[in-house]
């Protein structure tokens, strides 16, 4: 019996509507809810009925980042010899590389080959020829940014939380659209210390387009998809490709190259390594949480950090 999908989709009034659907794990990041995605996508991109796409997540929050809770942890067994069997997925293959044996060998073009994979996944948001409105509630963190920015329009709750921690080690945005979406100042003020902003700030800084309460969350974003689907498809298109093209222009490609060979480097660097150690000896969220408090932040919503 086949075990029941991580990523839902339903389509009515021209909304083709897809919900990461992990809860009971903060709907973290694995190797199958990326490709569940990537189909989702292109089945709405393909459907000549579809105008626009939501993006929305289950249960407590949209997304807490990857799901690398075990392959942290296990770092200590790999720097002790017991390395894992090689796996065909490429989020496997990147947990295997992010907890390579500091003793050994490590090639980054192997770490960056399982990466740009994932990569991709997110930007087939980007790529998607319709609109894409993300949803977010609870949270939206680490590798959870990255299809929250990949989107093209954001609404989150006033008191949402949105950011990228693992900016303090062990990560890097591999999609790189920080500075698109916010500029280049704020980026940096965002990426030099890895704090997140509530949703109320995301909206005043220019990265969500709207940041209503928790309880009118649903019906304001139902309120603009609505508003989308009106509009021809053929314009929709052109609209989007026509905006598209300035991140384009702007070398969007190769900063993300850089990106996500710089997320390898992170994960393998002194201090990276020291992360992953305090995993193994103390646990994954407990490794976050202390990596976190100095800044104010619990740490507990995000799964990689």
């Amino acid at each position: 019996m086949s075990e029941p999908p991580v990523v839902r989709y339903e389509v009515s009034a021209r909304i083709a509507r897809i919900t990461l659907d992990r809860p009971e794990r903060g709907n973290a990041i694995t190797a199958r809810l990326l490709a569940e995605l990537v189909a989702c996508v292109e089945r709405a991109d393909l459907d000549p009925a579809v105008h626009v796409l939501l993006l929305a997540g289950s249960g407590p929050g949209f997304c807490g980042g990857y799901d690398l809770v075990e392959s942290a942890e296990g770092m200590g067994a790999a720097a002790g010899g017991e390395r894992q069997a090689s796996a065909g997925s490429p989020l496997d293959q990147a947990v295997i590389a992010a907890n390579h044996d500091p003793r050994g060998t490590w090639d980054p073009m192997v770490d960056y080959a399982m990466m740009s994979r994932n990569v991709r996944a997110f930007m087939s948001l980007f790529h998607c020829g319709k609109p894409v409105v993300c949803r977010v509630h609870g949270f939206c963190v680490a590798g959870g940014t990255d299809m929250a920015l990949c989107s093209d329009l954001l609404v989150i709750a006033e008191e949402a939380k949105i950011g990228y921690p693992p900016a303090r080690v062990w990560g890097s945005p591999t999609t790189a659209l920080w500075a698109h979406r916010v500029g280049a100042q704020r980026a940096k003020r965002l990426l030099f210390t890895g704090d997140s902003l509530s949703g109320r700030e995301a909206l005043e800084w220019g990265l969500a387009i709207e940041a209503p309460p928790a309880d009118q969350l649903e019906d304001r974003t139902e309120i603009l998809l609505e508003r989308i689907a009106r509009v021809p498809v053929n314009q929709l298109m052109l609209m989007k490709l026509l905006v598209n093209q300035t991140l384009y222009a702007q070398g969007l490609h190769s900063t993300q190259v850089l990106g996500t060979v710089f997320d390898g480097i992170t994960r393998h660097t002194a201090e990276g390594y020291g992360f992953q150690r305090r995993a193994a000896e103390v646990g994954f969220r407990d490794a976050v949480r202390e990596r976190d408090e100095p800044f104010g932040d619990e740490g507990r919503s995000s799964y990689k950090g």
